[in-house]
């Protein structure tokens, strides 16, 4: 079995979508950010200390504005990513649970290992890739949001932690520009039904406020039979600006629940190098789920031990509330000084079923109950009568269903980040210098509640539980549940995590403009500590849920969690991070960069239950290698910008060496990566025409393994090109723009064996504007309806031709009306 999320791009080649979709940005650092301003005069704010524009600067900036946004009309944050060059993001879990990747810099775990997602310039969580609580679960794109910068290695390891990557940070609206809108949006060919709104205006001298939010409901792009999305958000700010800074206040409120897609059943015949996926029978991956109107709620021991039921239609549930201040203040001539703080109560859950296998009825019914077992419909409309296995569900198969059902009971943020800038002239040129100092505390709180159960394979959310009857008639199951736990994994992980863990980064840097020349030079430093205890993996015992005075084979596979055993964790880490890059501008409109980096990234909870940490006093045996991931990049360019021609080209190179948990069979692997390759973005613009695009070329190594077959093959998932290209035409009447977003094959596993087909996924927009303020839009994501798996369980075809996967989302259409005041 395969409990990670691996993605492990390689380097790339981009050349890039409209540039009203993504922007290649100026480089510069500002307190307050313009609501809406042109292209020419964005100021970046994100991994940069003051400063250039893009052409006198050594790093790799991207941007997506607030109409790109709204014209592309992204169905979750991972595929709004998705947009920006030499980022790889798999936008087929929903509306998070996504997996993101940079460069050559592989994610073995899921998540966004080696990226920070930020929210105003300080991160959403700490760590990317909680287990079952990505950064990406707790960020929503709505109109709030000015824009999308994304730094991509340079030296965002140096000016944030745990990033060595790359930084996306999602900046908010200030209603220093005056207006908003109002929007509402339905499903044409789904169930869904939004309303957004934001608003941002002057409250007198000096003083403004913006408030912007949105709520939606419905089914949702999957076919769940049931109201699978409901949630939204509110997001506000108040910022008083003075002479010589400003001080601002936001907060911001989520809650918001929707299902999270997990590898599903498909049928895979051909050969593992060349292979043939479709739909099976009655249940479509690109539009149905194992999610169903018929499977309601999972009985279990919650954390404390005690029988609780839970709602499985909870799906990803997230709730965050959070507070922050922002002041900046220049306090002597040249001197800067801007303090970040910012603290979010995050919690939630994430109920979703995985397929531990999928196969004939009868054969998942013998392996259950043994030889001449029967069938049984345990909820559903045929509830209690015996179903027929060679045509149950519409297609004769069962799965066996581990529901991970995992509380997020806290995943609290807190942080804070000070930085003190001087700007100075010396003879031939200007300097800033900026030292500064990181603080943050994540909690990762959590509860693995998992029970295990086996159900029909079919679409349009009619999927029902079974019950299995061995040869005498006896049953081996209770209502549909095979185990109180997780029985398909060896009844392993029943766990709680209670750990805190607090970051600590002193950072400087220091840039020289020499006229057509810029050195510049980073370094960090990361230290901090991890504290709490873990429990888990305990015996399996007997519980009489039923309170019948019997118990049942299900109740006699009840996890529970050896509550009176739990294990330290109390250790301190540190690594070092440094940037050095340089940049000559050749002419007004041509640049050449260069820069090496080496930064680190604290894998926290991914190494918890395992060898890395000591479950005697919680320390790091083997030192704080175990625990800290390198990354080493090297990387070189080219920047063009003139008469509506914009085109960057970046060549590099980057080392990964990282330790892993596998977490069934549990396993502890070190591992390394090599990967080079060009990244190219540029965009082409005249009169109401717009053309952009981008590509991703990669080659991609593992160089070390546990595994010595695997060397020298390729980090699984990865794909040689990944690319994007937008055209738009935009007058005051209305827009029109296609985006194409795809990816070349790649292998499923780094045995390199199953291949993942290509694909292209097209969307479009059509936006019309009859009277000034009012706009009437479609738009239609994967317009041709492709098929687009991202990633598959197995590693080659099996004998029964069933291998999960998980596809993208088919084609859904959606219709806005907008009123802009």
């Amino acid at each position: 079995m395969q409990l990670r999320s691996m993605l492990a791009a390689g380097a790339a080649l981009t050349v890039f979508a409209s540039p009203a979709l993504v922007t290649p940005v100026m480089a510069q650092d500002a307190g307050n950010v313009d609501d809406a301003v042109s292209e020419d005069d964005f100021i970046v704010v994100t991994g940069v200390a003051r400063g250039q524009n893009r052409l006198e600067s050594s790093i790799s900036i991207s941007s997506v504005d607030a109409e790109a946004i709204g014209d592309l009309n992204p169905r979750s944050s991972a595929d709004l990513i998705r947009q920006i060059p030499g980022i790889r993001s798999e936008a087929s879990g929903g509306e998070g649970n996504a997996n993101i990747a940079v460069r050559g810099i592989p994610v073995s775990t899921g998540g966004a290992r080696y990226i920070q997602l930020q929210e105003d310039g300080l991160p959403v969580l700490e760590f990317g890739d909680i287990v079952f609580g990505n950064a990406d679960n707790f960020v929503r794109a709505d109109r709030n949001v000015a824009r999308v910068e994304a730094i991509r290695g340079g030296s965002a390891s140096t000016f944030a932690s745990n990033s060595p990557g790359g930084v996306i940070n999602f900046i908010s609206k200030t209603g220093e520009q005056e207006g908003g809108a109002i929007q509402g949006t339905i499903g044409v060919d789904f169930e869904t039904y939004r309303l957004d709104f934001d608003y941002g205006s002057s409250l007198g001298d000096d003083t403004y406020f913006h408030v912007g939010g949105f709520y939606r409901t419905g089914e949702g792009v999957r076919d769940t039979g049931y109201n699978g999305n409901n949630g939204g958000q509110v997001k506000a700010s108040l910022t008083k600006d003075f002479d010589n800074g400003f001080v601002r206040f936001h907060g911001k409120y989520l809650d918001d629940s929707t299902p999270t897609i997990l590898p599903q059943p498909v049928a895979v015949t051909g050969t593992d190098g060349n292979p043939n996926y479709s739909a099976i029978p009655n249940f479509d991956p690109r539009t149905d789920s194992l999610y169903s109107r018929f499977i309601n709620t999972a009985l279990t021991l919650d954390g404390g031990n005690n029988p609780t039921t839970f709602d499985i239609h909870d799906g990803l549930s997230v709730l965050t509330k959070s507070f922050g201040v922002e002041a900046e203040l220049e306090f002597a001539e040249g001197w800067t000084l801007n303090n970040k703080f910012r603290f979010a109560d995050n919690s939630g859950s994430f109920v979703s079923p995985f397929p531990a296998s999928a196969g004939d009825a009868q054969s998942i019914a013998d392996g259950i109950g043994g030889a001449g077992s029967s069938i049984v419909f345990a909820t559903g409309p045929n509830q209690g009568q015996t179903a027929n296995p060679a045509n149950i569900g519409g297609n004769g198969l069962l799965t066996n269903i581990v529901l991970f059902n995992v509380r997020l009971n806290s995943l609290d943020n807190i942080a804070n980040d000070l930085r003190i800038t001087k700007d100075f002239d010396f003879a031939g040129g200007t300097a800033t210098f900026q030292s500064g100092f990181y603080f943050s505390r994540q909690e990762v709180d959590t509860d693995w509640l998992w029970t295990s159960f086996t159900q029909t394979v079919e679409g349009d959310g009619n999927s029902v539980l079974v019950d299995i009857l061995d040869a005498g008639g006896n049953p081996v199951t209770q209502n549909g549940v095979v185990g109180f736990g997780a029985s398909f994994f060896g009844n392993c992980c029943r766990r709680n995590y209670d750990v805190s863990y607090d970051t600590y980064a002193p950072f400087a840097s220091l840039s020289l403009d020499l006229d057509r020349l810029t050195l510049d030079g980073s370094i960090r430093f990361d230290y901090g500590s991890a504290d709490g205890t873990i429990t888990g993996d305990g015996p399996v015992t007997d519980f009489d849920f039923d309170n019948d005075g019997n118990i049942s084979p299900a109740e006699a596979q009840t996890s529970i969690l050896p509550l009176g055993n739990p294990s330290p964790v109390n250790y301190n880490f540190d690594y070092f991070s440094f940037s050095l890059g340089a940049n000559y501008l050749i002419t007004d409109d041509l640049s050449v960069f260069a820069r090496y980096s080496q930064g680190g990234r604290h894998t926290a909870d991914r190494s918890l239950f395992s060898p890395a940490i000591s479950t005697v006093d919680g320390g790091l045996p083997g030192g704080d290698s175990g625990v800290i991931a390198e990354v080493n990049q090297l990387e070189g360019g080219v920047k063009y910008q003139g008469s509506g021609v914009r085109f960057y080209a970046t060549a590099f190179f980057a080392e990964t060496s990282e330790t892993n948990v596998e977490i069934a069979p549990l396993l502890l692997t070190d591992t390394d990566y090599e990967a080079f390759g060009i990244e190219v973005e540029g965009s082409y613009s005249v009169g109401p025409f717009s053309l952009s695009a981008g590509a991703t070329w990669t080659d991609a190594d593992i160089t070390r393994s546990q595994n010595a077959a695997n060397v020298g093959n390729t980090p699984r998932r990865q794909a040689d090109f990944v690319y994007q290209a937008s055209a738009q035409y935009d007058d005051d009447f209305f827009s029109a723009g296609l985006n194409a977003i795809g990816t070349t094959e790649s292998f499923t596993q780094d045995s390199n064996q199953l291949v993942l087909p290509a694909y292209t996924q097209v969307n479009a927009f059509l936006a019309v504007r009859p009277l000034e303020n009012l706009e009437v839009s479609l738009n239609a994501n994967n317009l041709f309806d492709e098929f687009g798996y991202t990633e598959a369980e197995e590693g080659s075809i099996p004998a029964n031709g069933i291998v999960r996967a998980r596809s993208i989302a088919g084609r859904t259409i959606s219709a806005s009306v907008r009123v802009d005041f």
